[in-house]
């Protein structure tokens, strides 16, 4: 348990201190951005692989028996979490995260504002009914935490980045609740359209993931745990 005690601690403070303004200034400043951009998507990745094993490694203490239904909630909720992080990846989004430079936000801002965030917060959530540990639920419930935090954040640094009158400006035409713009019929539905490629790219990530993907990355097979469950 000491060894993922460290790893979770290790990597939420990666992902926290950097994203003090002035820090991540600073750093950016002396190693680039680039450079920066390059070694800190190494080192999150480095961590969370640590943190996977980590918790594997772990002792195993159940919290509550596992139950057919609980296996069910990562199929409903990891189809949407997949779309959500490729469109999200895919589109400009000056007010949140995205892999995509832009000044305006992109076409899946009409649906979110933060849909890489809801994509880490529905694989957390979804994955803390079927795991019933400790362990699992430190890890997860702390991801979700995480994300939770970060709608705060990133509003917050976006604000600040783009001045309080353009945010405004931006964020009037978004929301971080999924779909509450296109409900309120602040956005419209067709602004969608373009997110048919990166609906497709999801989905065969998705089955890909689930096929073979989770059990080589992750060690665990979610279809036998499924069968298993029957």
């Amino acid at each position: 348990m000491i060894e993922f005690y460290g790893a979770l601690t290790a990597f939420l403070a990666a992902h926290l201190i950097p994203a003090r303004p002035a820090l991540r200034s600073r750093l950016i400043d002396a190693m680039g951005r680039s450079t920066y951009l390059i070694t800190y998507s190494i080192l999150s990745v480095f961590l969370l692989s640590w943190l996977i094993v980590a918790a594997r490694r772990a002792d195993t203490v159940w919290l509550w028996d596992p139950a057919p239904w609980q296996w069910h909630i990562p199929f409903i909720a990891m189809p949407v979490a997949a779309f959500l992080l490729v469109a999200g990846a895919m589109s400009a989004n000056p007010l949140s995260i995205s892999l995509r430079y832009g000044t305006g936000p992109g076409p899946i801002t009409a649906i979110t504002r933060h849909p890489i965030l809801w994509a880490f917060l529905l694989w957390a959530v979804s994955h803390i009914p079927p795991n019933g540990t400790v362990v699992a639920l430190l890890l997860f419930g702390g991801m979700a935490l995480f994300s939770v935090i970060g709608f705060v954040l990133l509003d917050l640094k976006a604000r600040k980045r783009l001045g309080p009158e353009r945010w405004r400006e931006l964020a009037a035409g978004t929301s971080i609740l999924p779909f509450a713009t296109l409900l309120c019929g602040r956005a419209r539905w067709k602004a969608l359209r373009p997110l048919v490629l990166p609906a497709v790219i999801a989905a065969v990530v998705y089955i890909w993931f689930v096929v073979q993907g989770h059990a080589l990355l992750i060690g665990a097979d979610p279809l036998a745990g499924l069968a298993a469950m029957r």
